[in-house]
Parts: structure tokens; sequence; C-alpha cells
């Protein structure tokens, strides 16, 4: 794998402006797919779910699926779009051998969803507005799978297995219009924008929205033009991004890349570029394609989807509660504070603990959960906390045996480790590992009389009425215990033994 040169971000920001650009493919989670009656169903058995028109066989026709239409529709009101009163399909020339019909059928010229907007809330409460340019749908390609060399790229490999159970997924691309006036913060607001269209898809209930398995993938355009200069630069185009934390980064990386090629005095290529999570760099996959060269026609085997506005608006009535407004009404539900709140949005956590809390746990519990013992994972781990394997009925779970006194905080932090070691579920690593919180009188007394004799001016001061001294005697208990006391009842047990009474 090359490496490219890069300039230092704050270096890159000094000299130029970027321009950002983002098409995020949603995969909708419809029971078949979108032109055939073919299962559309994530981890089955490759090539199962296909059938003669997901394979391009002579004379076979397609017919579009509605509920993926509908779907369609609803991600372009939840984006603040016009509706296209009627549009049609086009065939995208596209000789992969993903594409079994050596066509994508697609939207070009007439998508249905057009000229909308979403308002992106970055971090410290900025509101940055991002212009849809359009929401089309689409049929997704197979998946390739490059066996042998070392990259896992089509170069270099023995050979490539294909899988077409993806091909003819229903897909919605969004683009975006160009992006401009991010400056620094365009990592932080490819990610944020990235993250809100997730949510207002998950939100629809139109898309299961799990990056790790490609239901949502971004290509990231980036260019940089000189300050004051108003024409746009060359572009490259970062394709499949698969994490909210990847679009950061590769938007990042892009634009130190970039500036490192116009300090130098050469061209940047237009071109696709591949993303490796490894290195955190991206590297040339091919010169970028205009439309042209798709050479685009009416798809002449489907007829124009007409979305009479009766329809828009019994499908616009059908929408759930916008995430702003969800967002507002959990934050008053849970009783967190603005920053609490805030810390949760920031940290892909919101979903997570509202499921939790669903599942039982009470909010505080639940926030206390996630962003300490799972974000901190999550990071040390560099992925998103949701794609760490910690479930919501886990933490419920923990919760509850710390609750009931039958492990410790120190002990559920270890009982977690477990989880995601794959050990088990907590109930089985806690009998596995042996972590059962000690409440039995008679070890802890043998400890405490130990404790004891090994420190017997700590005894006398707590005799003397400094009771704040008993932490000594607590810990050292619990030391002899391995963390395992009950440190209630120790305390309990050290206060009778001497003779003080609270």
């Amino acid at each position: 794998m090359s490496t490219d040169d890069i300039l230092s971000f704050e270096e890159a920001m000094e000299k130029y402006d970027p321009v950002l650009g983002f098409e995020v493919h949603v995969e909708l989670n419809t029971k078949t797919k979108m032109f055939s009656s073919a299962p559309n169903v994530f981890g089955d058995e490759p090539n199962t779910n296909v059938n003669e028109v997901d394979l391009g066989m002579p004379g076979v026709l397609p017919v579009v699926n509605r509920t993926a239409i509908e779907s369609s529709i609803k991600i372009g009101l939840a984006l603040n779009c016009k509706i296209a009163e009627s549009c049609r399909f086009a065939r995208k020339q596209y000789f992969y051998p993903d594409t079994p019909k050596n066509f994508q059928t697609s939207q070009y010229d007439e998508p249905i969803a057009y000229d909308g907007y979403l308002d992106i809330e970055l971090e410290d409460g900025t509101v940055f507005r991002v212009e849809i340019e359009r929401a089309h749908m689409e049929e997704d390609a197979g998946k390739l799978t490059h066996m042998g060399g070392a990259t896992g790229r089509i170069h270099g490999a023995d050979f490539s297995l294909v899988d077409y159970n993806r091909a003819g997924v229903p897909l919605v691309e969004i683009v975006t219009k160009p992006i401009e006036g991010a400056g620094s913060r365009a990592p932080e607001l490819a990610k944020a924008y990235v993250a809100a269209v997730r949510e207002i898809v998950k939100n629809l209930g139109v898309s299961d929205a799990k990056m790790e398995r490609g239901n949502v993938r971004c290509d990231a355009n980036v260019s940089l033009r000189p300050h004051g200069r108003e024409r746009f630069g060359i572009r490259s185009e970062t394709k499949n991004v698969n994490s909210l934390r990847a679009v950061e980064h590769a938007v990042r990386y892009e634009i130190q890349r970039h500036a490192a090629v116009l300090d130098s005095g050469n061209p940047v290529v237009q071109e696709t570029r591949h993303w490796h999570e490894d290195t955190r760099t991206t590297t040339s996959g091919r010169p970028k394609s205009d439309a042209d060269d798709y050479r685009y026609f009416p798809e002449p085997d489907l007829v124009p989807v007409v979305a009479s506005r009766e329809w828009v608006e019994e499908l616009r009535a059908t929408l759930p509660e916008p995430p702003a407004e969800r967002r507002k009404r959990l934050k008053a539900d849970w009783g967190y504070s603005d920053l609490e709140f805030r810390d949760v949005v920031n940290a892909g956590v919101l979903d997570e603990i509202e499921e939790t809390i669903a599942a039982g746990a009470s909010a505080s519990v639940a926030r206390k959960w996630w962003m300490g013992e799972i974000v901190g994972r999550a990071k040390a781990a560099d992925v998103d906390p949701g794609q760490l394997g910690v479930s919501p009925a886990t933490v419920v779970e923990l919760s509850r045996m710390v609750e009931a006194g039958k492990i410790n905080n120190k002990m559920a932090s270890q009982v977690l480790d477990g989880v995601l070691a794959g050990e088990g579920t907590p109930e089985e690593i806690v009998e596995k590992r042996g972590l059962a919180v000690v409440s039995d009188d008679g070890p802890l007394l043998e400890a405490i009389d130990a404790a004891l004799a090994a420190q017997p001016d700590v005894a006398e001061k707590i005799r003397g009425g400094k009771v704040q001294a008993i932490g000594a005697i607590v810990g050292g208990v619990m030391k002899a215990t391995r963390g395992q006391a009950d440190a209630a009842r120790v305390r309990e047990l050290i206060l009778e033994k001497l003779g003080v009474t609270v």
C-alpha cells in the first residue's frame, strides 16, 4: 500500500478552504428486492437470495417494489425535499462482475425527491445547514470478496468470489449540494451529517441503519481551493465509508493529502479512493467517471412512478416524531442536564440509552453505564459504541446484579470485559470467574480480624471517634477478598466489633 505525502491539518487550513459533498447510500429493509420477489435478508448463505430478475436472465421483466417507493418518499419528506409528481428509472451502464445485468437500474435526471436540507447540530451546539440536491431510488450491487493478497483489494488478489444476494436490494442515494464554509470543522460536520441521516432513516423504520453491515454507506467528496478563490478545486471521492468515525477521519486525511498535492505544484487527480481503517489513509481506486460515461437512458421495462399529492400527504401523516423533537422529549423525560444530554448525543449512544431504559434500567443508571464503562472501551478499541458488542439487555442485567448486591461495581467491570471477550452472559461469567460478592459474615470477620491486627493504630482512631479512618480497614478486607467483599456489610461488622455507634 502506497503512502501519500500529507500536510498537517493546521497548515492545510491556513492555506485552503475545503468544499465537501456526500452521497449516502441507504439500504431499505423491505421484505423483497427493488425489482424482484427475491428475499431481502442479510447474512444468508451466498447466492441463495437471487432469482432470474436479479441475475439478468433473458426475457425477464422487473416489477417495482411499492413499499420501497413509499420508503423513498418518506425519506424525501424527512429531508425536507420536494417530491416529484412523476419520475422514472434509468439504466446506468455499469460493467462490473457484481452487477449481473451489466447495468444498474437507478434514477438520473428525474429523482423522486429533490431540493431539501438538513440542519446539522455540531458538538458545541452550532447549527450548520446542509443543502440536499436529490434523493433517488436505485438497486444495490452484489458483493465481491477478493481472496489472497495483502490488502483485501482486487489488486494482488488470487481470485474473487461473487455473492449476488445483495444485487437488487433497494437503495436510496442521498446527494448533497456542494458544502462550503465548514472550514476546520469539515471533518466534524461530515461525521455529524452522516449520523443525522442514519438517525432519520432508523427513526422512519425504513432501514436497519447498521453501518457495520453496509445498510448506510457514505461516499465522501473533498476538494480544496485557496482562500479567496470562488472556483472549486478538483475533487476526490472516498467510497463506501461505513462508520461515523471513519467518515470523519477520511475527510480529514483527504484534506491533508489534497493540501500536500497542491503545495507540490501538482494537480489533484479526480478519482475514487479506498479508505483503510487500519492506517487511516486512502489509496487510489480508479479515475472518477462523469455522468456521460455511464450512458444513461430511460429504463424501457418500467413505467414512470406517479406520486399523487394525496398519496404523499398520506405518507407524510405517518411520519414519526422528528429526531430533533425526539431529543428534546427524551432530555426532559430523562432529566439530563444540557451538558449531560449533549455528551450522550455526541458519544452516539442516544438510541442505546433509550433501549436500555426501555429494557428496565433507570435513566441515570443507563447513562452511567454507556457514558462510563462502554464509551471508554469503545474509544480504546477505536470503534463506535454501538459496534462494541454490548446490548441494552446486558447492561440491564449487569446493573440489576449490582443493585441486588450479587456483584459490586469493580466486579461488574470485570464481567463486562468477559462479555466483550465472548465468555457468555453476565450470569455465566460471574459463575465461571467466581466473582460473586462475599457477604457471609464468617469469612468477612476473619478478614476484618486480620486487617485490625495489621493496623492497631487505625482501630484506636475509630474507637476515638474518627470513624472516617474505617476506610483503611475496609480497604484491607477488600484486598484480602480480592475485591469481592460486600463493602457495606464489612463497614457494619467493623463498627460492631469495635463497639462504635454511628
